[in-house]
């Protein structure tokens, strides 16, 4: 059994102990944690073949998710949590915690040889040392530079730098290293696309063969062409755009959110997380976990 990270259960938790939470809240988000345990046991008991696991996780993910999103979020009669939404990100971490469960499961027999992790996690991006002639620190003064990821398989990695050969006076660092790297957003604007290229390309700067990817629920943008960046694919999982800024305007206050429930819900509902999004997302990792021995490459004819 790989030992997952749960991003989502540690926000939900961190939200109970809020003393800004409302008091009137405190029940509906400890009704949330039973549901979010539940998820997680139905998940677990998810059957059949590599579509159906998909299929019938990504439902099951939509179900949850709407139950945070509605339920909890959007028909709280306070606004503290529909206007702190960017701070508790208890929205985009239920995908965050879902993929690494989505991912070691589907590709379960795929991936049982490697020891690597998955999920939200810190990588390495690159390396300084000290540049005083002077400097009398141990290994050169040797400093990583990492990157966070919402998602990332990874492996960890321990460098040692000093400058002596057998070691003695040395310094010692621990990271990991990102194969594959995602961030995920709830609503993808140009801001966070630009910042996303910069770490995409600082991940393969260091690791050139790594694989970099966007993974948006709604798109708020006019899309740009990735292969000007060092971004490998943006992925919109809802396959739609935000709804209007006027409209969402009119969700700030609880009155607001009532009066227009129903366009919420109706543009919630006939854009759910799509199944072949995550189809899509596991193939390339697929594709990425190994090409095969010298008779299997040799036999198909290229590499």
């Amino acid at each position: 059994m790989i030992d997952l990270p749960t991003p989502h259960g540690d926000k939900l938790n961190a939200l109970l102990q809020n003393n800004k939470l409302p008091s009137e809240d405190r029940a509906r988000v400890s009704e949330t944690i039973k549901r979010y345990q539940r998820w997680l046991q139905e998940l677990q008991h998810v059957q059949g073949t590599y579509d159906e696991h998909i299929t019938q996780m990504v439902s099951l993910l939509n179900e949850y998710k709407r139950h945070v999103e509605i339920d909890l979020v959007f028909d709280s009669k306070k606004d503290f949590l529909y206007r702190q939404k960017g701070q508790l990100k208890l929205d985009n971490s239920v995908i965050e915690e879902f993929l690494p469960i989505l991912v070691t499961t589907a590709l379960a027999n795929e991936l049982q040889h490697y020891e690597l992790s998955f999920g939200p996690t810190t990588c390495f991006s690159g390396i300084r040392f000290e540049s005083n002639i002077a400097a009398t620190e141990p290994g050169g003064g040797m400093r990583l530079c990492q990157k966070n990821h919402d998602f990332a398989i990874s492996r960890k990695l321990f460098l040692q730098a000093s400058h002596r050969p057998d070691f003695q006076n040395s310094i010692t660092s621990q990271t990991s290293i990102a194969y594959i790297a995602a961030e995920i957003k709830t609503n993808l604007d140009k801001t966070m696309f630009q910042e996303a290229a910069a770490t995409a390309l600082d991940v393969k700067t260091t690791l050139p063969g790594a694989k970099y990817f966007l993974l948006c629920e709604w798109l708020d943008m006019t899309p740009i062409n990735t292969s000007t960046t060092a971004i490998d694919e943006v992925m919109i999982l809802r396959k739609a755009k935000r709804l209007s800024s006027n409209i969402r305007a009119q969700f700030n206050t609880a009155s607001g959110r009532q009066q227009h429930r129903a366009v919420f819900i109706q543009h919630l509902q006939s854009h759910p997380l799509a199944p072949e999004m995550f189809t899509h997302f596991l193939n390339h990792i697929k594709r990425m976990i190994g090409s095969g021995t010298e008779d299997d490459i040799v036999e198909r004819g290229y590499f």
